[in-house]
């Protein structure tokens, strides 16, 4: 220790003070006279970690794109000169009968302008969600900290439609320039805002688990399972976005399974579920249970897989500071719920 350090006396100062500067250990340049000098240190045990986007398909410029844009152009020509010639024909059978066609066509290009509009900000919504689910994820890597408050910014503005995350919110803001690293930036703000949506989205999981198990188990037709479980997996998938502030519609929900598709292809996920399914009926659970009771347990645990991968698609954070939902807790509940009902 130097001659000078041991005279230096302590003081206090704040983050966010003008004289305070952040610098990096390997930068040999001396401050300017009056300034504080602050080095972070990096604790290994809170090192970034690499951490893996969603898994969603890789878009591109392709033929079937060329195709169906191609034939929905036609479409719509065919359409409006179907309109027209209606609406010519009306004009020359009776003047009132072509004023009342052309405003019901008019009427109805207003309405469907809106809804495309609407569909179009939805797809939009969606798209900001996952590059913000992106850009915190390659946070975590670089650890840098004006993109992590940016990122913090743009999903406090996202999250700002929930009046439960209100205290949330609020606490984070307040945080937001007292903390220095990037990637811890992001963990606080994963603890804060998806603490409660993790734990909602686990619960709406388990409830659509537990309703697929039960219809499925009692339905006398295979017709009515697949309809049930088709429909129960789009009101589920269409919830959770919902609770992580996405607002899909029509064109949503398909850009939605398709990312959810893609996940599961890309993860195994089905293939793990099928091994969970039996390994536990390995271990007695088929004796238990008859052979429809049986069905409905396995059809639950797969709408538990397609949710928990819905969940990483949807999510506008990735997983780093909080446990990963699992499915043999998910399926715990599930035979717990069984249990119950014997």
């Amino acid at each position: 220790m130097s001659e000078r350090d041991k005279q230096r006396r302590p003081a206090t100062f704040r983050l966010d003070g003008a004289n305070v500067v952040v610098v990096n250990p390997d930068d040999a340049t001396r401050p300017a006279r009056g300034t504080v000098q602050v080095t972070p240190e990096a604790e290994p045990v809170l090192l970034p970690l690499p951490v893996e986007p969603p898994a969603v398909p890789q878009r591109g410029w392709r033929w079937g794109t060329v195709f169906w844009t191609g034939l929905a152009g036609m479409a719509l020509l065919g359409l409006g000169v179907g309109v027209t010639q209606f609406i010519e024909d009306l004009f020359a059978r009776s003047e009132g009968l072509g004023v009342l066609g052309l405003a019901f066509a008019i009427a109805a290009g207003f309405a469907l302008a809106v809804v495309t509009a609407r569909e179009l900000l939805s797809l939009a919504h969606l798209a900001a969600i996952e590059r913000l689910n992106q850009r915190a994820a390659a946070v975590i890597v670089s650890d840098d900290r004006d993109e992590s408050r940016a990122v913090v910014h743009d999903l406090i503005r996202i999250a700002h439609h929930n009046p439960q995350l209100a205290r949330a919110r609020a606490a984070l803001e307040g945080h937001v320039h007292d903390i220095i690293d990037g990637a811890d930036l992001i963990r606080l703000a994963e603890r804060e805002l998806m603490t409660p949506l993790d734990a909602e989205a686990r619960r709406l999981v388990s409830s659509a688990a537990q309703r697929v198990s039960i219809v499925t188990a009692i339905s006398p037709r295979a017709a009515i399972d697949i309809l049930f479980v088709f429909v129960a997996a789009l009101r589920l998938i269409r919830q959770l976005a919902k609770l992580y502030g996405g607002r899909p519609g029509a064109l949503g929900m398909i850009r939605l399974l398709r990312h959810i598709i893609a996940h599961l292809a890309m993860t195994g996920g089905m293939a793990a579920s099928d091994g969970l399914v039996q390994q536990m009926l390995g271990h007695g659970l088929a004796a238990k249970l008859s052979q429809r009771l049986g069905e409905g347990v396995l059809n639950g645990l797969l709408t538990a897989r397609l949710g928990l991968a819905a969940i990483e698609v949807t999510r506008p954070l990735p997983f780093t500071a909080l446990p990963r939902p699992a499915l043999t807790d998910l399926a715990k509940d599930l035979l717990r719920k069984r249990d119950d009902e014997e």
